[in-house]
């Protein structure tokens, strides 16, 4: 019991002299742990090999991101994606939270 109490005084000291930043990391750290091991994807930077990654998306999809993308330049929004050849609402609903643009 004395170990366990240790340990949690320990953490909330580490917590206290990191400060605000160290928290609002460890926020963003807990929302991608909610995700999964599945990380996020920058579809504006994304090599195919990162864009298989997505469910439902092949190499062929993931070879027409890349050539919209150069052709029409970057995404503005996450839901773009929708504006290459392939990719359907059920593509866009399966991976909305894992495709960012930045």
């Amino acid at each position: 019991m004395k170990a366990q109490t240790l340990l949690v005084r320990g953490a909330a000291l580490l917590i206290l002299a990191a400060g605000p930043v160290a928290v609002s990391r460890a926020a963003e750290e807990a929302q991608d742990m909610r995700i999964g091991v599945e990380e996020r994807v920058n579809i504006n930077t994304a090599t195919e090999t990162e864009l298989v990654k997505l469910s439902g998306i092949g190499r062929g999809v993931a070879k027409r991101i890349i050539e919209y993308r150069q052709t029409h330049g970057e995404f503005k929004k996450p839901e773009d994606i929708r504006k290459v050849s392939g990719v359907g609402k059920g593509l866009w609903e399966r991976n909305r939270d894992r495709i960012v643009v930045r």
